[in-house]
């Protein structure tokens, strides 16, 4: 038997791996057409088989698992004054929310979300993102489009929402305020904009704020109009929930009347209320005389009646009252072009409706809808008829039975007209008109009382305090008349907010900021302590900037303390005699990453030289930052020859300075070790012992020498450090490296007409595994030695992992090349939460701050069925639609209210202490090990979970060509299976694309590794016994 031929079992296994295609293939494209609907995905919807009864599971476009969030936020660029926040009308910080998505810090982007938009979750959900923020997205102008924001917002806070952690007021605020704070404020109606509006009054303090609500459910129009299948009743009501953690107070089945049971405007003021905020919205439904008098029995709806009947029997914990869903059957026509006539459409489907026609008068360009919602009633087969309006009524036995429209036309001058030749009569069984609404109820109008009212029927108000003609009342939301969308009432309630807060502090004359100042929102991970002492030195957070182009100069690391930097190291400096110029160019991007343009690169390649400023610059500049930083860490980076009287004096001078330590370069891997400084001294052990007992002998500041990864072992060269009477060391600076040879052989970065080239120092995340080894090495080897670690930190995950092995504080560069130094926001807050959530033992399953993966398909759960019918099925051609079938019978069988709602409250609350950062410095450090160390008999192997699979068969080709031919590939399903021989070498797991589709299990029964041909039998093996 030939060895270097594979057996006949696995040549079946091989024979849908890929091979290099040695002729053209050809096949008729009859057959072609017949094979492409077995592997169709894109199936197009099926009238008469594919029925929504029941089904109202998430349908968004933008829903995104966390394998998904990852790739998106990783898309986006973060641009300088970034177009989508100027088009969001919360203003919220979405450079900034997705940079800290990117990152995996997801309590810091629902943190930022949340601080400008209390509302950040639900609208993540159903705002019009096409024509507000990503409708200013700059990647609009490349081939691969803008980024998905709102599926990016959702993700972040429904995170947050699992991570079920209270709201709290700002801890920077007074605990003891003034009087003027315990004035009785009173919103009316629980919708967007009063939940917006009372959390911030909350948060600026005011401890009496009571919402009034007239149904038994809170949420306004987000409850009873938009369905549970866009925005689910536990969201709204986890936003309320976090509204309550500061103390507002909601009042149910309290309706605003002027009969003297509810409250009114006037009944509010005799009450003691010193401010008062309507949004009620507008209750009433528009509508035409053509429908006048007709009823739901004779099956004509409005809007107004059919959404909150749907949303009463399909949102579990809404109300109490077992509603069911209207029963519709045949064909129904929404009367209608904007939001709520798509979710009437929609909604009908899911009622049994059998077909829906959603009719307008004017054409596809005038729809009122956004794209989003408009493309989801497409895929779901309503049909869209422009140009119509309806004339006519056709009843038969007293119901509705047919509609007739006339074609609308429009002439030369832009004007329209029926035109009554054309006439189209449909056949319908149910009518629902979708016209908008207004306030017509007397009863509310007379409660308004007396608020004076605009041409346009509504409370006269100035839009841009929302304050109305009674000083005292404001508005907000649809009967403010400014908002059109969910989130623009939400800024309604933040705006209100303000003006209400300058309002009733002017009543008792305090002063209060001309310019607008909300507080942000806290929790309390935002209490986490996250300093560290080392060396006598308190560091307000581990994070600093490194000796490297981000502190080129002073106004640099300025900026960078008081966007909140815990430290600072100079860029390195040298004797006037040693001063240098700097090539060009000389900073490039890594091949690392692969063909990627744009921020978010892996590595970058530096043939950057030291500081060009002098000496006397940098000592000046020390002396000014730590006069106006006092709490700041600066650190002053040195470089010299092997000459002491240079060490001395240098070393001597930066200490007068008032730097509060020092860090020796004794590592620049490039240009100074030609000069015999950097890499020169670095190297060479007995050189870094005696500049050290050199630099010891003439300051008595803290200092670190910096080391260089590029030595035989970096624990001999720290160890000379440590004898040196150095207080710690700096692991490490860049990695000697040639970054490119362009196709003509030049290098890149090429100097001057000869396109000379030198090893750079490499740098970014390329470099992180070799940096972590250097600095697990050095904590093994000199346990307690302070390690300032650099290296690929670009996140508070990677932060985190430098301080389990061994360093104190963490130094940064790359990661602010490709961003910048707002960074620090999400480092802190990052770390704040990872330390936080080890506190809780409801989070103790999660990784950092991901939480366990369910299982799913487009973001969204999926039913497990294959164990129903006892085989796996694909999610693609007739497979799709045996699941899809599957699912309609299950929905069918439902009673939507019998599920339990998600529970968003109680919180949380520790259950452990909360860990330090002294707590997690090696942590690691007892796991690393000797490979004689790892137990060779405790093994695991690969599980495939077949509900997540997206049947790429990446794992297949990679067990195959790179592996051990332990994956199955079934030709008709492309399913995978593992097979008993895997022998767990997590291959599989490396390149599949899906979050936990694959994971490693511990193996039934011992490991017997298959040796080829077999050991002799007196064979004595050398590997330490187990």
């Amino acid at each position: 038997m030939s060895l270097s031929k594979d057996v006949p079992d696995i040549e079946s296994i091989l024979s849908l791996n890929p091979k290099v295609r040695k002729n053209a293939s050809l096949l008729p494209s009859s057959v072609t057409k017949l094979n492409k609907q077995h592997w169709k995905r894109n199936l197009k919807p099926c009238v008469k088989c594919d029925s929504l009864t029941n089904d109202f599971d998430d349908i968004k476009h933008t829903t995104l698992s966390e394998r998904g969030a990852l790739r998106e936020a990783a898309r986006c660029l973060k641009c300088a004054d970034a177009p989508c926040q100027k088009s969001c009308p919360t203003q919220i910080d979405i450079k900034m929310f997705i940079q800290q998505i990117s990152n995996k810090n997801y309590y810091g982007a629902a943190k930022s979300i949340f601080s400008d938009n209390p509302l950040g979750l639900t609208c993540g959900m159903v705002c019009p993102t096409s024509d507000l923020c990503v409708g200013g997205c700059n990647l609009y102008a490349t081939e691969e489009g803008p980024i998905n924001i709102g599926g990016l917002q959702q993700f972040a806070t429904e995170i947050f929402k699992k991570m079920k952690i209270p709201q709290i007021r700002d801890p920077n605020c007074p605990k003891e305020l003034p009087e003027s704070y315990q004035s009785k404020i009173a919103l009316i109606g629980c919708g967007p904009a009063s939940i917006s509006c009372a959390s911030f009054l909350a948060r600026l303090g005011y401890s009496d704020v009571t919402i009034f609500e007239k149904e038994g459910y809170l949420g306004g129009l987000s409850s009873a109009e938009i369905p549970q299948y866009r925005l689910p009743y536990d969201v709204v009501e986890f936003e309320a929930d976090m509204m309550r953690d500061l103390g507002v107070k909601i009042e149910f089945n309290k309706k605003f009347e002027s009969n003297g049971v509810g409250l009114s405007i006037q009944s509010a003021k005799a009450q003691g209320y010193e401010a008062l905020f309507l949004g009620i919205g507008l209750p009433q439904p528009k509508s035409i005389p053509l429908f006048a008098g007709l009823t739901e029995q004779q099956g004509y709806w409005t809007s107004k009646s059919f959404l909150p009947k749907v949303a009463a029997a399909s949102k579990p914990g809404m109300c109490a009252c077992k509603a069911q869903l209207p029963q519709m059957s045949g064909n129904v026509i929404v009367l209608g072009s904007g939001d709520t006539a798509f979710d009437c459409a929609t909604s009908s489907l899911r009622c049994g409706a059998k077909r829906v026609s959603v009719v307008f008068r004017r054409g596809f360009t005038d729809i009122r809808a956004v794209p989003e919602e408009m493309e989801l009633a497409r895929e779901e087969a309503c049909e869209l008829l422009p140009f119509l309006a309806p004339s006519k009524v056709i009843k038969k036995d007293g119901r509705i039975s047919a509609l007739e429209f006339v074609k609308q036309t429009q002439d030369d001058d832009g004007s329209w007209h029926d035109d009554s030749d054309q006439i189209v009569r449909l056949k319908c069984s149910y009518v629902i008109s979708a016209f908008g609404s207004h306030l017509y109820d007397e009863d509310v109008i007379t409660a308004l009382h007396p608020l004076q009212f605009n041409s346009n029927g509504l409370p006269d108000v100035d839009t841009l305090t929302l304050q109305s003609s009674e000083p005292w009342v404001f508005c907000g939301g649809d009967i403010a008349g400014v908002a059109q969308t969910t989130v623009e009432s939400v800024n309604d309630g933040k705006t209100a907010a303000w003006h209400m807060h300058k309002y009733l502090q002017s009543l008792h004359g305090l002063p209060v900021l001309a310019e607008p100042a909300l507080p942000n929102f806290f929790t309390p991970i935002d209490l986490v302590d996250i300093g560290v002492e080392m060396c006598g030195l308190k560091f307000p957070n581990p994070f600093g900037l490194a000796s490297a182009p981000p502190t080129t100069a002073a106004p640099m690391i300025r900026r960078a303390f008081e966007a909140g930097w815990g430290f600072a190291l100079t860029k390195t400096f040298v004797l006037d005699k040693d001063i240098v110029t700097n090539v060009s160019p000389r900073i490039v991007k890594g091949t690392t990453s692969g063909y990627l343009y744009g921020p978010g690169q892996g590595s970058f390649l530096n043939i950057e030289l030291i500081s060009e400023k002098t000496c006397a610059y940098w000592c000046q500049i020390v002396t000014e930052l730590k006069r106006d930083f006092p709490d700041r860490i600066l650190i002053a980076s040195i470089m010299c020859g092997f000459n002491e009287e240079d060490w001395t004096l240098l070393a001597s001078q930066a200490e007068k300075a008032g730097a509060d330590a020092l860090e020796l370069n004794l590592s620049c891997p490039h240009g100074m070790g030609e000069r015999g400084m950097g890499l020169a001294c670095g190297q060479d052990a007995e050189m870094v012992r005696n500049i050290c007992l050199w630099v010891r002998a003439a300051v008595k500041i803290p200092f670190f020498a910096k080391l260089t990864p590029n030595v035989t072992s970096i624990a001999v060269i720290a160890r000379a450090a440590q004898e040196g009477k150095a207080d710690g060391v700096t692991a490490t600076n860049t990695v000697s490296g040639l970054m490119g040879l362009k196709a003509d052989a030049t290098p890149w970065p090429g100097v001057g007409k000869e396109k000379f080239t030198t090893y750079g120092g490499v740098s970014g995340n390329a470099i992180r595994p070799i940096a972590l080894r250097a600095v697990s090495t050095i904590a093994r080897e000199l346990p307690g030695f302070p390690i300032l670690a650099t290296g690929g930190i670009d996140s508070a995950e990677a932060g985190l992992q430098f301080l389990h092995a061994g360093a104190t504080v963490l130094q940064v560069c790359s990661a602010v090349q490709n961003q910048d130094f707002t960074l620090i926001e999400d480092y802190c807050t990052g770390l704040r939460t990872l330390l936080y959530l080890k506190s809780l033992d409801e989070c103790s399953d999660w990784d950092g701050q991901s939480p366990p993966t369910l299982r799913h398909q487009l973001g969204k759960p999926v039913l497990t069925i294959a164990d129903v019918i006892g085989q796996g099925v694909p999610n693609f051609g007739e497979g799709k639609k045996k699941r899809q079938e599957f699912i309609s019978e299950e929905k069918a069988r439902l009673n939507l209210l019998d599920a339990a709602p998600p529970s968003n409250r109680p919180v949380n609350v520790p259950k452990h202490p909360l860990p330090m950062i002294k707590d997690m410095i090696g942590k690691s450090l007892p796991m690393i090990s000797a490979y004689g160390d790892l137990d060779n008999k405790q093994q695991q192997v690969a599980v495939i979970d077949e509900e997540m699979c997206i049947n790429c068969g990446k794992c297949y080709m990679t067990c195959n060509d790179s592996g051990y031919q332990a994956i199955t590939f079934d030709p008709m399903t492309h399913l995978t299976k593992v097979t008993d021989d895997c022998t767990g070498c997590t291959l599989c797991v490396s390149v599949c694309p899906i979050i936990d589709c694959i994971r490693m299990v511990d193996r039934d029964g011992p490991y017997t590794p298959k040796r080829g041909i077999p050991l002799a039998k007196e064979t004595v093996s050398h590997m330490p016994a187990q």
